[in-house]
């Protein structure tokens, strides 16, 4: 990355250099235009084979992975080599354009504080220091020189003054300028970092409360499985008996109940350790999208209706993820917008590049501002006791981002709410 963007900075640097050098030349001073443009047209080759090697490593990158690659150890270490080449090389340009151009009464040689800086920016310590070494190197050559050569300002030494003097101006106010923009990257980087830093907290502290709940089903899970079995076995027993006594059908429909009942017990435990996390760990398999939206709608209520659109783009494709897990997440937001909604709830599919962005939409009364920011809370709901524990949306939002994908609500107050929900991983089947 700071390759790329130190290869579109030379090319402002030739470019500005080299009007200056015209300005400069037709203004005030004769200046050696061929040299001067030798030095500058290296520079300007030297930056298009260092694009060129960017571009076909990208190329290989691009080939290699169609995922996000980091940067290896490897790899850092070279661009570092090739960052400090890079800045050794203008620094080593620029002593040879003041040598040309004045030496050390040239004001324009204030442009190594700019060098210095730009190798703060993008180098390590010890890459640093070389450049700090080899700018003081540069300048202090220029100075040996000058005094070989003699005073540059020959004798019209006050006409030479001012122009040297307003050159000192427009030198300090390009290397301000330059040296601004790098502490102002510098702080944006920073901030940046800092953003990615919370990020990657606020992740890690929900998969460490996603590992707890799944812990935690797995414990009742397991408490709760010998009870359970002891009941229905009990109720089989029970109903048997009920039959051969001639017992009403009331009470031989009451044992069938509570058989039923205890088998949807264990279905909510064993669902409760898929929705914890299990799942995700599942392979990947390419699944079509409206395969995922038949899964995801197993299980839920009749009404209110959902209306399923999927769009045509859609069609011959699809997604690579863990079906079951993502089923399980939206199964979770279609129950919420059941939950909510007064009328149909409406479900979307569409294809954004490489992801597949569902929309569920209902007609409830909505969320309020105070209330949105809290959804996805572990054990925050708004439901009624007893119809929720409030783990649906962390749930769904937990196994959505370990998919690599985002989970975004919108909510008006009176008109309801509508989920967004993005994973990446479609392709063609």
């Amino acid at each position: 990355m700071q390759l790329h963007w130190l290869a579109k900075l030379r090319w402002g640097a030739v470019l500005s250099e080299s009007v200056l050098v015209l300005c400069v030349h037709r203004a005030t001073v004769q200046l050696p235009l061929g040299r001067l443009f030798t030095i500058l047209a290296l520079t300007a080759l030297g930056n298009a084979a260092l694009a060129l090697h960017l571009r076909r490593r990208g190329a290989r990158g691009a080939r290699a992975s169609g995922f996000r690659v980091e940067w290896a150890p490897s790899r850092c270490a070279r661009d570092q080599h090739l960052l400090g080449a890079v800045l050794a090389f203008d620094v080593l340009a620029l002593t040879t354009m003041l040598a040309f151009t004045g030496g050390p009464l040239n004001p324009f040689s204030s442009l190594y504080l700019v060098y210095i800086a730009l190798a703060a920016v993008v180098l390590q310590s010890q890459g640093i220091w070389a450049i700090v070494g080899l700018s003081a190197a540069g300048y202090a050559g220029l100075f040996v020189q000058s005094w070989a050569s003699g005073d540059f300002f020959g004798p019209d030494h006050a006409r030479h003054m001012r122009i040297h003097l307003k050159g000192m101006w427009l030198a300090f106010m390009v290397a301000a300028v330059f040296i601004g923009y790098f502490v102002q990257r510098v702080q944006r980087a920073l901030r940046d970092r800092e953003r990615e830093l919370a990020r990657v907290r606020a992740q890690q502290a929900d998969h460490e409360k996603l590992a707890a709940l799944a812990t935690l089903a797995a414990g009742a899970a397991h408490e709760l499985s010998t009870p359970l079995s002891t009941i229905a076995v009990v109720a089989r027993e029970l109903a048997t008996q009920l039959e051969r006594s001639g017992a009403p059908a009331a009470s031989v429909e009451d044992a069938a109940l509570i058989r039923t009942e205890v088998a949807r017990c264990r279905g909510v435990l064993d669902q409760l350790v898929a929705d914890a996390g299990a799942t995700v760990g599942d392979a990947p398999t390419p699944t079509p999208v409206s395969r995922l939206i038949e899964l995801a709608r197993v299980g839920l209520a009749q009404a209110p209706a959902i209306e399923t659109d999927v769009e045509p783009a859609l069609d011959g494709r699809t997604v690579r993820v863990p079906p079951r897990a993502l089923a399980l997440a939206l199964h979770s937001v279609l129950e919420n917008a059941q939950d909510a909604s007064t009328s149909t709830v409406r479900v979307r599919a569409r294809a954004r590049g490489d992801r597949v962005v569902f929309e569920i939409e209902d007609r409830g009364s909505g969320i309020d501002a105070a209330t949105l920011a809290r959804v996805g809370d572990p054990f925050f709901t708004t439901k009624e006791p007893g119809r929720g524990m409030g783990l649906g949306v962390f749930l769904t939002r937990s196994v959505v981002a370990q998919l690599g994908g985002e989970l975004h609500l919108d909510s008006t107050p009176g008109q309801g709410t509508t989920v967004r929900l993005s994973v990446p991983g479609l392709s063609r089947a």
